[in-house]
């Protein structure tokens, strides 16, 4: 971050390592997350159906992305398409804040679309994965500040969400992410447990699913996903958990239809993967 920028970072508890989670009902496109001491906070590799955004508003910590880790600092936006791995961790118990907005890409490509009327109505992915452009830190700190606000009405709170992403728009300009490559077979191997996670699976029912060989498969699923075929059906599992828990379905009842041991083991795998527990993010 260069010397000359301020950053004005969130008033919040500094002792508090709890994660801080909002959504709301009427504005289901968005969900806002932060907190205050992430020292402890520590997540394992994954990735989302969102586009994700956050702002390290103080500290720094390692920020690893895809294949590329980068040591990242107060004052930088961090970037994820959906399906991008990542992780955010801290640096030697450095003390370290963020918060983070997780959009629905649907929504987003709607705002991409008031930019180019030619446009696919297809989310378009952002090339950046991270930067520290003073305009969407500030921008994003005040969106997140404005989300919370229980006296601010919907109506300001959505209207901010748009100018927020708009600035965004306007300050990446058109630079879209390349397309990762296809490999048909590798891609039936992530579509035959995306439609069975819930179920047990085997290797060899995803090599056979897929047509390729044992070896084959975890290496060039890999390359392509950045997991394992077994961390992403984790992380699947993770994702549908996490949709369970916004709809307000318990969770033992969660544990037991995601196939996990118990419930101790749920909430464990839950909070290696979101760095908060069940009971946190259903709060």
């Amino acid at each position: 971050m260069p010397a000359t920028q301020q950053v004005n970072t969130l008033p919040v508890d500094a002792s508090c390592a709890t994660p801080r989670f909002w959504r709301d009902a009427q504005l289901p496109f968005i969900e806002a997350r932060s907190i205050a001491d992430g020292r402890k906070v520590c997540y394992a590799r994954h990735s989302h159906e969102i586009f994700s955004i956050g702002a390290i508003t103080s500290g720094c910590c390692n920020y690893l992305h895809e294949k590329t880790s980068h040591a990242i600092s107060a004052g930088t936006v961090v970037l994820m398409n959906p399906g991008d791995v990542h992780a955010c961790n801290p640096v030697e118990d450095q003390p370290w804040s963020y918060v983070m907005l997780y959009v629905d890409a649907l929504w987003l490509s709607g705002i991409q679309q008031g930019f180019d009327e030619q446009g696919s109505e297809v989310f378009q992915p952002v090339a950046a994965t991270h930067t520290q452009s003073a305009v969407l830190f500030s921008g994003l700190t005040a969106l997140y500040a404005q989300l919370v606000d229980p006296q601010l009405e919907v109506l300001a709170k959505h209207e901010a969400a748009i100018l927020f992403f708009s600035s965004m728009q306007q300050e990446l300009g058109s630079s879209v992410a390349l397309r990762k490559s296809a490999n048909v077979r590798v891609e039936r191997a992530a579509d035959y447990i995306d439609e069975h996670f819930l179920s047990t699976i085997r290797l060899q029912d995803i090599c056979e699913a897929a047509s390729l060989s044992e070896a084959y498969l975890i290496r060039a699923f890999q390359q392509r996903y950045h997991m394992t075929p077994h961390a992403y059906l984790i992380n699947r599992r993770i994702q549908h958990a996490q949709t369970q828990l916004r709809e307000g379905a318990l969770i033992a009842d969660i544990a037991h239809q995601t196939g996990f041991a118990d419930q101790a083991h749920f909430q464990r795998v839950f909070k290696k993967y979101l760095a908060a527990t069940p009971g946190q993010y259903k709060t």
